[in-house]
């Protein structure tokens, strides 16, 4: 595989996973939004310039086409309010959670596992804390807002969200591993056919 191809090939894998998945937030294939935006800091982190901001820009044009669809308008919709653009740092703080993991070669080894899942945790709470936090405190849908109430609503949706993440990004930990198995012989089989 040519290097400057690899980027643009792992890109399209991560737009269409995303744009394949958020059409249908909580239908039996989850949203892998959070996993993309975490895998694009791992794969894509040299990136970053151009990969986050036309992801961002495809989540929120499928975002926007969903709306449309089911005839509503998107700046009047219930989850479109100030705090919809708080997105933006949400799911930054997933892509530096990626790239953090993408600082160190990508090993089959616990301790690469161990930075892993400590990545997801760590990226997956503070990106609840800024979408939902900034929902919760920002928007006009909760009436009156309490810190008792917002720890409620981020406690209970913070496992569904991180459980995902965690199933998309395990995923990607296994094509990883059988494409770093099959990387010697692909090698071989190269360096043979010069």
């Amino acid at each position: 595989m040519n290097v400057t191809t690899r980027p643009i090939q792992i890109f399209a894998v991560l737009a269409l996973a995303l744009a394949a998945t958020r059409v249908h937030h909580f239908a039996a294939v989850p949203d892998a939004s959070w996993a993309v935006f975490f895998l694009g800091g791992v794969y894509l982190r040299a990136q970053a310039r151009w990969a986050f901001p036309v992801l961002m820009a495809l989540a929120i044009a499928v975002d926007a086409a969903v709306i449309a669809g089911q005839g509503l308008s998107f700046w009047t919709h219930y989850c479109v309010s100030p705090a919809y653009w708080c997105l933006l740092g949400a799911y930054f703080v997933l892509w530096t959670g990626g790239a953090w993991v993408a600082r160190r070669p990508l090993q089959l080894d616990l301790a690469t596992g161990r930075r892993v899942a400590l990545a997801v945790i760590v990226a997956a709470a503070a990106c609840q804390l800024v979408a939902q936090g900034s929902f919760y405190w920002i928007s006009a849908s909760v009436a009156e807002p309490t810190l008792a109430g917002w720890w409620k609503n981020y406690s209970d949706w913070l496992p569904a969200y991180m459980g995902t993440m965690a199933l998309y990004v395990a995923i990607a930990a296994v094509v990883h591993a059988v494409a770093l198995q099959l990387a010697p012989a692909a090698s071989l089989h190269d360096d043979r056919a010069a």
